[in-house]
């Protein structure tokens, strides 16, 4: 083989992979400030929540918040059955609203807690220019506890979140002493860490924290400048070092879209009780699909400890 052939065989893949890092840039700089904008693929599943209801007992009424900044926020009251008195905040995931946790609130309510279910800012049926994945939520849920300690005679609150849910739970706590106890199911434990995992398309977060940096690097910074905030204060992580709330977090050994190492980031931060529970072999947002008796039992004992010994 000649130099120059060997030069050529050298310099083809090393231009390739410069090509593809700047193509992943110019992919982060148009994605950047859709991020903010999730849009709302899942419809409500009003059959199942109205079977649910059936089932339980429980009964709903709508509730209506308004946020700091005025954003309406649309959701429901739903009382138990044979309420116990304690109420738990149930929060859902990206692109979705207040009906993608019905499995979650249903055994909720059979145990006696009676759960506020609402649309996320931005999602749903509520207001909101943007979602800003806990930077203005954790203001959000802190006004739904106002409006909720306002109607109802309680003092301290529980939450329960999946996924984003779970991570706007957390950073609701972080600044809320009224939250006392938090269920955390696939929390990611920074904004910037979990794109490394969107980043790598599912596959490994190598490719997002290496020949697809670019994109989470540029991505971020036209979400900060899209948003008015910095995503590298969007962390759970923090959260749950700012205040010794109690904490359960929840995650799916086979979850490849937020994996279980930020469940365990977040749970090594946290200063108060703490559980992990890895549920193996469980995917994203599954552990209750997977695990549904244990899911339950582990949840409500949590609770019971953490919550209604308040």
């Amino acid at each position: 083989m000649t130099r120059k052939a060997k030069v050529r065989l050298v310099a083809g893949p090393i231009i390739g992979l410069v090509l593809l890092s700047a193509l992943s840039g110019a992919v982060g700089y148009l994605i950047g400030p859709g991020i903010l904008h999730p849009g709302n693929f899942n419809p409500e599943r009003d059959a199942d929540m109205a079977a649910m209801l059936a089932r339980t007992g429980a009964t709903k009424e709508d509730f209506e918040v308004r946020a700091p900044d005025g954003v309406a926020l649309k959701g429901w009251k739903v009382r138990a059955r044979q309420p116990n008195g304690e109420w738990i905040i149930v929060l859902h995931g990206v692109s979705d609203n207040r009906t993608g946790n019905v499995g979650h609130a249903e055994f909720l309510l059979r145990n006696g807690y009676s759960v506020v279910m609402m649309d996320s800012r931005a999602q749903g049926k509520s207001g909101g220019a943007m979602a800003t994945y806990g930077w203005l939520e954790r203001h959000d849920t802190a006004a739904i506890v106002d409006a909720l300690t306002a109607t109802e005679h309680i003092s301290h609150v529980g939450a329960l979140g999946v996924s984003l849910g779970a991570a706007i739970a957390l950073q609701s706590a972080g600044i809320d002493p009224r939250i006392v106890a938090v269920v955390a199911e696939d929390p990611f434990a920074n904004l910037r860490e979990v794109t490394y995992d969107y980043g790598g398309l599912d596959i490994t977060p190598l490719l997002g924290k290496t020949l697809f940096r670019p994109a989470s690097i540029v991505a971020l910074r036209e979400m900060e400048r899209a948003g008015g905030f910095s995503p590298d204060d969007v962390s759970p992580e923090k959260a749950v070092a700012s205040r010794p709330f109690a904490v359960l977090i929840i995650c799916g050994t086979r979850d490849h879209r937020i994996p279980c190492r930020h469940a365990e980031r977040v749970y090594n931060a946290a200063i108060g009780p703490k559980e992990l529970w890895e549920v193996d072999g469980a995917g994203h947002a599954a552990a209750l699909g997977h695990s549904p008796q244990e899911y339950e039992s582990r949840t409500i004992a949590f609770f019971r400890r953490y919550l209604s010994a308040n």
